[in-house]
C-alpha cells in the first residue's frame, strides 16, 4: 500500500495538476499545440506498456522474485522525472529530451505498478481484497494530496509579504522567467517516491510463486510463446477477457480526463499554479474518499457494482465538464465570463466545474481499486503477474487512442471542448462492455 503512497506524486503533481499544465501553457506556450505534443507522448507512453506488460508479467511469473524488478524500473523512474527539470520556457532544444523524459518516467511506473499489484493476492485472502486495494489506492490519493499540498506551500503559495505561507523566503521567485517553481515538481516527486518506496523494499515479503513452480523457468522465447497461448486460449477465460476488453475502453477515458483536466481547466479559466494546485487538492480528496468507501463497500457488494456504479457517476461528471465553456453552462445557459483579475473560484462557471470534478473524483477511485480487486478475484493465483500484465495491457493498449483523438481533433478544429468530448463515447462504450461480465459474487 505504501507504494502506491511513494508512485502517486508522479500522476498528480506532473501527470495532472501542476506540470502538464506547465508543459502546454509554458514550457510549449499554446494550449492546442502543447495538448497535441502532450497527447502525443502519453500515446507513446501507453503502446509501450500495452505491447510489453503481458510479457513482462509472465517473465515475472516465471522467475518468481519482483522486488528486483521493482527495483530497476524505478530507477528509470526517477531519472525520467528529475530530466524534467530541463523544460526551460523557450528551450526548444530539449523538447525532444523533455518527451523521452515523459515517456521514461511513464512506462516505468506503470511496469513498477503491475508488478506491485500482483503482490496483493498473494499477501491476503480473497475476503479482504477489495478492502486492501481501496485502502491502497486512498492511501495513493493522500500520498497525492500532501505532497501537492507541500509542494504549494514551499514553492507558490505566496503571501502579501513576499514570503510563503510556511513563512519562509520562496526557493523561486513567483515571477522567475524560468519557472523553476513549475519544473522542479519533477525532482520532487522523485525524492518523494525515493524516500517512501524504501518500507516496501525492505518489508513486503517477496511471495515467489518461482517457489511453488521449480523446475518450470523458461526463456524468453519460452515466455513469448505462453502469452501467445493464453491470447489464443481467451475464450477459457471468458468473464477475464469481456472485463479486459470493457477495462480498455473505460480506463482511455478516465486517464484523458486526467491528462487533459487540468490543461481544460486553464484555457477555460487561465488558472495559473496556485489555482491548479487547489483544484488538484479538492480532486484528490474526493478520489480518497471514494477509494476508501468504495473499498469498504467492494468486499460487501461485490466489485463489479462498484465498478459499474463508478462509472455512471464518472460518465455523468464527465459530460457536465465537457459541456463548460467560457460563458456557457451545460452548453446552453449563459453565464459571465471570469473577469480578468477575479478572486480565486469566484465564476459560475469554475465553480461548476469544481462540483462536476468531485463527482469525477468520487467515481474514480472506487473505479480503480474495485478493478484492481475483481481481476485478482478473477485470475488463476498461479499466473497472477501475467494477468496483471494483460490488466496493464488492457487499460494501455488503446490508451494512445483518446489522447490522440484529442490532439488530433484540437489542432484540427482548434477547439478543445470538442477534442474532449469523444472520452464519452469511451466511457459509454466501457459501461456496455462491463454489463456483460459475469462474476460469483
Amino acid at each position: 500500500m505504501l507504494f502506491d503512497w511513494a508512485a502517486q506524486p508522479f500522476y498528480t503533481l506532473v501527470s495532472t495538476f501542476i506540470f502538464a499544465p506547465y508543459f502546454t501553457a509554458h514550457f510549449i506556450g499554446d494550449p492546442v499545440t502543447g495538448s497535441a505534443y502532450w497527447g502525443y507522448a502519453m500515446a507513446a507512453a501507453s503502446f509501450l506498456v500495452a505491447v510489453s506488460s503481458p510479457i513482462l508479467g509472465t517473465y515475472a511469473d516465471q522467475h518468481g522474485r519482483l522486488k528486483p524488478m521493482i527495483a530497476f524500473f524505478s530507477i528509470g523512474f526517477v531519472a525520467g522525472q528529475t530530466l524534467l527539470w530541463f523544460a526551460v520556457p523557450g528551450a526548444d532544444a530539449n523538447l525532444w529530451l523533455v518527451i523521452f523524459a515523459l515517456i521514461l518516467a511513464t512506462i516505468s511506473a506503470e511496469y513498477a505498478t503491475v508488478l506491485n499489484n500482483s503482490l496483493m493476492p498473494r499477501l491476503v485472502g480473497r475476503e479482504h481484497l477489495g478492502r486492501v486495494s481501496g485502502g491502497g489506492w486512498a492511501l495513493g490519493y493522500a500520498g497525492g494530496l500532501v505532497s501537492l499540498i507541500l509542494f504549494l506551500l514551499v514553492f507558490q503559495f505566496i503571501g502579501e509579504d513576499g514570503r510563503t505561507y510556511l513563512g519562509f523566503d520562496p526557493i523561486f521567485p513567483a515571477d522567475s522567467p524560468g519557472h523553476e517553481g513549475d519544473r522542479i515538481v519533477g525532482l520532487a516527486s522523485a525524492l518523494w517516491y525515493v524516500i517512501f518506496v524504501i518500507p516496501f523494499f525492505l518489508f513486503t515479503p517477496d511471495a515467489s510463486p518461482a517457489r511453488e513452480m521449480a523446475g518450470q523457468r523458461q526463456s524468453l522465447a519460452g515466455t513469448f510463446r505462453q502469452v501467445a497461448e493464453t491470447l489464443e486460449n481467451i475464450g477459457k477465460f471468458r468473464e477475464i477477457a469481456w472485463f479486459f476488453f470493457a477495462r480498455m475502453l473505460f480506463v482511455d477515458g478516465l486517464m484523458a480526463i486526467f491528462a487533459f483536466g487540468g490543461i481544460y481547466a486553464t484555457s477555460l479559466f487561465q488558472w495559473q499554479t496556485t489555482e491548479l494546485g487547489l483544484f488538484g487538492i479538492i480532486l484528490s480528496v474526493a478520489a480518497g474518499i471514494g477509494a476508501a468507501v468504495g473499498g469498504f463497500l467492494d468486499d460487501r457488494l461485490g466489485s463489479k457494482h462498484i465498478v459499474i456504479g463508478a462509472l455512471i457517476l464518472l460518465i455523468a461528471g464527465s459530460a457536465a465538464i465537457i459541456s463548460i465553456d467560457k460563458s456557457h453552462l451545460f452548453f446552453i445557459l449563459e453565464v459571465e465570463p471570469k473577469a480578468e483579475g477575479a478572486r480565486l473560484f469566484s465564476s459560475t462557471g469554475e465553480i461548476i466545474y469544481i462540483v462536476c470534478a468531485i463527482l469525477i473524483g468520487l467515481s474514480s477511485g472506487p473505479l480503480q481499486s474495485a478493478s484492481r480487486s475483481l481481476l485478482s478475484k478473477l485470475a488463476p493465483r498461479e499466473h497472477i503477474s501475467q494477468f496483471f500484465g494483460f490488466f496493464a495491457f488492457s487499460g494501455k493498449v488503446t490508451a494512445f487512442a483518446t489522447p490522440l483523438a484529442i490532439a488530433t481533433i484540437s489542432e484540427w478544429s482548434g477547439s478543445l471542448q470538442l477534442a474532449m468530448s469523444c472520452i464519452l463515447v469511451f466511457l459509454f462504450a466501457g459501461l456496455v462492455a462491463m454489463s456483460q461480465v459475469k462474476t460469483a459474487e
